[in-house]
């Protein structure tokens, strides 16, 4: 099964998206945590050029400059809030999650950036993810001591 790539902070649905990015990399040259890469075409010839973010690399740390500098509009430039943010949502494959399948971990938990309300802990201390929350940025998946990560973003299907 093909994952649906990433997208950057504030970007439209996918079909939208893939219409209206003009291809110029800036949102990509502005990400200081080098996030956003330019896709090629081993990632697809329908998506090559555009930017996507590879989470389990380097997740979305949610700095939000990349949508100011967006000329087209694919990414919406007035998305300031990291919690209005919404790139897609964090899925937990509860057969691989070391802490429910009983061994203490609290990684996802801890490194999310909208700690305590898009990810909480369960009376068995077991991460439990708020779909209304996460905001999809991909650290959960980024820090997860699994391989492959026992928790990753979807994107779609909000």
């Amino acid at each position: 099964m093909s994952k649906k790539p990433l997208r950057p902070p504030g970007a439209s649905k996918e079909v939208d998206f893939i219409s209206s990015c003009i291809r110029c990399s800036k949102c990509a040259q502005v990400c200081p945590y080098k996030s956003i890469k330019i896709a090629s075409l081993f990632d697809g010839i329908t998506i090559m050029g555009t930017p996507v973010i590879k989470a389990r690399d380097i997740p979305c740390y949610l700095c939000m400059k990349c949508p100011p500098v967006c000329p087209s509009g694919a990414l919406n430039r007035k998305l300031r809030n990291k919690k209005d943010v919404r790139m897609g949502t964090a899925r937990i494959n509860k057969k691989e999650c070391l802490a429910w399948q009983g061994t203490l971990c609290r990684s996802c938990y801890q490194s999310c950036p909208i700690f305590d309300e898009a990810i909480k802990m369960d009376n068995e201390l077991r991460p439990v993810v708020d779909e209304k929350k996460c905001v999809g940025c991909g650290i959960c998946e980024n820090v997860c001591p699994v391989e492959p990560a026992a928790i990753v973003v979807v994107t779609g299907g909000r």
